[in-house]
């Protein structure tokens, strides 16, 4: 892959598609949360596996990798010795089978992020698999400044999209409205805030007198 060709960013469905997972150690064990968070039907490939991945309650073939194990699959994620993965590559393109390489760009087609998850939201980082480390403080750090009340968010778009939708408002004005509804979401809170200490400066805690 050319160092200028530019990403598609791209979430899947993989929920109930099946995904080949080749390599059974720390690397390969790091990759599981995310694909079993999306609801894949993970098989391993590997004739050894460690721990965290035997204990994963996921189907695994204890046996070097075959070019037939991506038979049906949708995705392939080589976590295996660089041999290994130029096979798995070379097996995934001959099916026309997306791969990440794990640690190995030359042989993905395909890269797992830097993930955020909160409240139904998802933010997705790639450096192309060539930096790694910074993919992983950029996804701390995103998820640092996000807002801990970002449900509330999800929540105001959800109820404007529908408005939207009934009234047929034009795209271009939809994001205008947007913040003003989220606008709207802080002055209401600020309101309250301010009616409750006017309260309390209006009637004293004489507990103690």
């Amino acid at each position: 892959m050319s160092l200028m060709t530019e990403l598609l960013p791209l979430f899947l469905t993989l929920s109930g598609r099946r995904v080949v997972l080749v390599g059974g150690g720390r690397v390969a064990a790091s990759k599981l949360p995310q694909l079993l968070a999306a609801g894949a039907d993970v098989r391993v490939v590997a004739p050894e596996v460690c721990e965290p991945v035997d204990g994963a309650g996921v189907a695994i073939d204890r046996r070097p990798f075959r070019a037939s194990d991506l038979d049906g699959a949708w995705l392939v994620v080589a976590a295996a010795t660089p041999d290994v993965n130029r096979e798995v590559a070379r097996a995934a393109g001959e099916r026309r089978i997306f791969v990440n390489a794990v640690d190995d760009p030359a042989n993905a087609t395909a890269f797992l992020s830097g993930v955020v998850r909160r409240d139904g939201l998802t933010i997705a980082i790639s450096t192309r698999g060539d930096a790694p480390a910074l993919t992983g403080l950029l996804r701390e750090a995103l998820d640092a400044v996000l807002p801990r009340d970002l449900a509330a968010w999800i929540d105001a778009a959800r109820r404007e999209r529908a408005i939207w939708r009934r009234e047929k408002t034009p795209m271009e004005k939809r994001r205008p409205l947007l913040l003003a509804a989220l606008n709207r979401l802080y002055g209401a809170r600020w309101s309250s805030v301010t009616a409750s200490r006017r309260a309390r400066e209006q009637c004293p805690d004489t507990s103690h007198s």
